[in-house]
This record gives C-alpha cells, structure tokens and sequence, in this order.
C-alpha cells in the first residue's frame, strides 16, 4: 500500500482510496479465512465418517455468506485498482 501511494498523486481522492483498497484487502482477507475455516472443517468431518458430523459441516449459511461478501469485495477491488490506475497516469512527473 506504501508503495503504491508513492505513486499516486498526492490528493484527497487518493488517499481516501488508498483507506478503501486497504479495508476492502483486510475484510476480503477475513472472509477468505472464514471460508479456509470451513473447508478444513468439511475435511475434518470426512475424516470422522459420521453422517451427522458430514451434515453438518455442509450445513454452513455464514460461509454463503462470507462468499458472497468475498464476491463484492473482489468486483469492489477491481474497480479500486482501475481508479488508481488512472490516477497514476494522472500523476505529474518529475
């Protein structure tokens, strides 16, 4: 991120998108680890061959959720970095 506001030009709008690539990084971060959660509980519950602990674990609304918000985050990431890309071919150069 450090670097890359280096290379954005040194407004308002670019560091308010510096915050929001930042935050969008950590909560798609998070979600991307609830669902490495689940999935490993999916693995663990295979081991243990047991039909409620497979229902179970393949009972799991908040990881729908978590994907759909790592869904948003990506689409919200992707147009966060075509912004500032254009602000760095707005940036003056020295």
């Amino acid at each position: 991120m450090e670097r890359l506001g280096h290379a954005l030009p040194a407004r308002a709008d670019a560091t308010v998108l510096l915050d929001l690539l930042e935050d969008d990084l950590r909560e798609g971060l998070d979600a991307l680890g609830d669902v490495e959660a689940h999935l490993s509980d999916v693995v663990e519950a295979l081991g243990t061959a047991s039909p409620l602990a497979l229902v179970e674990a393949g009972d799991d609304h908040l990881v729908q959720q978590r994907l759909e918000l790592l869904s948003d985050v990506v689409m919200r990431l992707r147009r966060r970095l075509a912004k500032a890309a254009m602000l760095m071919r707005q940036r003056p150069t020295t």
